[in-house]
Order: structure tokens, then sequence, then C-alpha cells
């Protein structure tokens, strides 16, 4: 298998036991919707869902910012319905050729113009398996590189997307690729959900004792003022240098910068970041500015106030700051400094920011409880920081050993006709 990229050619030379075949030839629907008259400002609570470029991820939906269109607004729509198993891509701007399945519990949906939906008809393919060969990565660098080739803006037209071609070996070769990927996928949803469950489980603890002040003991502890509103008698007001140790990021010259692993983690801004944890693309032999394993992690520059953890020892750049808690509470940081940022941008006083310096940081104001109640929380929510950083890692590997089997199954380097696979319906 031979790929040339050209700057608007791409030649494939395929083994001739390659069956390639249209995207057109097997789905009944490729198009793209529109954003309904009003914009954002149009968007409602809750509603029938608005699909946009910002949830789709390769293999997988971020329910994070999920829009809500009303029903008329949903009619003027009815041309982008989504229906179950349709493969959402994105097709156009930095995002562009990302995709994934629409998940069930998003449904009743419909997209906008930056999302297409391609429709597989199951008679003809398998929709997971036209899924996994668009991410392999042959063809995902294909994708990329046609759209590269628009006049103005990265872009794939509904022609392009309808002539791009696959390898569809038969539909029972499809189905039995399709289960053994989504086995993988399937246990990483189950881990997610359980990430999601514990994370839940820990900030409503923390809201619980912190917010509400429904702490252990609370009914002995009157209320005071504070510049920060009522809280118990005996906690105090402090700045976040006070009971902190910070690091702000530095970026040494690109030259130190490599992707085949060499030196640590290097991480400009949040651009790798994650719900909790961020991915590691970019390594630095120049350990200039670091971050340990547990620090927060926190965007300096706009987005301000985004906020992962280390999961490692790694360097920061200069959109970041490290921040380690004194007395070494980093599961109570972390989840009081996800209340104090819970907007990204607005600093605790409501004023917006591109940008803080460390000054800023140091001088933003943080509740610091009496009586070691931050302590038996960050001892009672530890556990369960870990077990998330546990489930973290568990996802990691199971998503490296799909992405290394991905391209051999959809290749056919690994051949999987005479093996004996159980095949789901759904």
């Amino acid at each position: 298998m031979i790929f040339i990229n050209a700057k608007k050619m791409v030649i494939i030379i395929m083994s001739n036991q390659m069956n390639l075949t249209r995207l057109g030839n097997i789905c009944t629907k490729i198009g793209s919707g529109l954003t309904p008259k009003g914009g954002k400002n149009a968007y409602k609570e809750s509603g029938i869902s608005f699909i946009r470029s910002l949830n789709i991820y390769d293999f997988h939906f971020d329910y994070t910012d999920l829009a809500y269109i009303d029903d008329n607004q949903a009619r003027k729509l009815s041309n982008v319905i989504v229906e179950r198993h349709d493969i959402l891509l994105n097709i156009t701007g930095a995002s562009v050729a990302r995709c994934c399945m629409v998940p069930d519990n998003v449904l009743p949906a419909r997209v906008n113009q930056h999302v297409s939906i391609v429709r597989i008809d199951k008679s003809k393919a398998n929709p997971y398996y036209v899924l996994y060969s668009l991410n392999s990565p042959i063809n995902k660098q294909r994708l990329l590189t046609l759209a590269q080739g628009g006049a103005t803006r990265e872009a794939l037209t509904k022609e392009t997307i309808s002539n791009f071609e696959i390898n569809l070996p038969s539909l029972t070769v499809q189905n039995k690729i399709a289960a053994i990927l989504s086995a993988y996928d399937d246990l990483i949803e189950n881990n997610t959900r359980r990430i999601k469950i514990l994370e839940e489980m820990a900030q409503l603890i923390y809201r619980e004792w912190f917010v509400k002040f429904r702490f252990p003991g609370h009914e002995k502890v009157r209320m005071v003022e504070s510049e920060l509103g009522p809280i118990p008698e005996g906690w105090k007001v402090k700045t976040l240098g006070e009971v902190c140790n910070i690091v702000m990021g530095q970026s040494p010259e690109s030259k130190y910068y490599n992707t085949k692993g060499e030196g640590l983690p290097f991480h400009q801004g949040v651009s790798n970041f994650n719900n909790r944890y961020p991915t590691h693309e970019v390594y630095c032999t120049i350990d200039k500015r670091i971050a340990h394993a547990g620090d927060i992690l926190f965007s300096v520059r706009a987005p301000v106030g985004r906020i992962n953890i280390a999961d490692r020892k790694l360097i920061v750049g200069r959109g970041l700051a490290a921040i380690r808690h004194i007395a070494g509470l980093q599961s109570f940081l972390y989840y009081q400094m996800k209340a104090i940022f819970k907007e990204e941008d607005i600093i605790g006083n409501g004023a917006i920011f591109n940008s803080i310096t460390k000054q800023d940081l140091l001088n933003v104001k943080v509740i610091v409880p009496s009586d070691c109640v931050d302590n038996d929380f960050n001892n009672k929510v530890e556990h369960i920081d870990q077990l998330i950083l546990n489930l973290t890692r568990k996802n990691l590997i199971l998503r490296r050993t799909r992405d290394l089997l991905l391209p051999k199954l959809i290749s056919g380097e690994l051949d999987v006709e005479d093996l004996d696979i159980a095949i789901g319906g759904d």
C-alpha cells in the first residue's frame, strides 16, 4: 500500500485484494445543516439536541456545551434529522475530518452547517465498520489532504465525501471487524461512565461541605460574614499564594521539541487537555519549568481557568501554570479550583480575563477551612481520584490497543474471515 500526498492530489495504490467503494454508493444520506437564526442566542436550555463540531471527536461524542433547540427550530431543519447509527463527520475548520457515531441518548437531534450526517445503507455496509475505516490513519490522512485542497479554508464538500473510497470487504467480514473493535470501545465507554459517576460523587461531597457548608459537625458552628460571603466561624479567607506553590510555565525554543517521546511531555496550553488528564503528543528535552504528578495544570491564557491534572512529571509552557497545595491537599485543591473557575475566563469577582499574570493568580481569594475539614475531605475523596486515574490509564491502554489493531484490520493485513467471532445484532 502506497500513499502519495501532493498539494491537490491523493494517489492510493492498494493491494488487488481490496474492494474500493465510494461512500456515495453505500449511503442513503450525506448532508449538513445550518445554525438557527440568532446563532447562540437562539439556543434553549433543553429540547432537541443541536450537534456542533465541538461535540465531535474521533470515536467519541463530547457532551460538553451540547446545545438545544425547540420544536419550531427543529422543524426548519427537518432535512438533517439525525438517526440512530448515523456517522457524524466534521467538514470544516481545525477539527475537519473528526468523526464519531451519534450516541442514542442524544437523539432526537439536528446538526449545524459544520457537521455532516453520513447515513449508511445497512444492507450494504456496517455503519461501525465504515466509522472505523474513516478513522483509520491512512483514510484520516486522505480526508485531511482533501480538506486542505479547499480554496479558502479546510473543508470537505458533499461531493468529496460521496466520492471518497474505502475498502469494503464482505458484510460478514465487516461485521467481524466491527465486533472486534467495538469490544474495545464498549470497555472504554463503560470505564468512562464509571469515571463520570465517581467525579459526580466527589463533586457532590465538595458542594455539600464547602458550598452548602454541611460538613461533619456543622451543626455546632455558626456562620459569620467574610469578604467572600458567609462562612463557618473559624474558617478564613486567604490568597491562593498563601496556601499554594505556583510555577508559571516558560516555553523552551522549538528546536528542543519532538514527537518521538524524547524527554518529558511538553504542554504549551490546553490543546491536549481532556476532562481531567491531558494526552501527551509533544515532548521536550529541556526541562525548564516542571509540573509534578498530581499538580493542577491551570490555563493562564484564553481560555483562562481551564484545569487538568498532571498524571506524570511534565514541562509547562507559557500558557500554563502548575499549582501544588502547600499541605499536599491536591484533591481538595482540584475541586476548589474547579468551583472557583467554573466559568472560563472569569475570576471570582466576575472580571473577564484573556490572560492572567502570576500575581493575579497569587491574589485569587480562597476559603481555608479550620479543624482539618479540608484534610478530612482530601482523605475522603483521594481514593476516588485514584480510581479515576486508574480507569483513565486503563482507557489509554485500550485505545492504544484498538488503534494498533484498526489499520491492520481495515487494510486486510489481519484476516478475520475464518475467525469464529460472535457478532452482536446491534
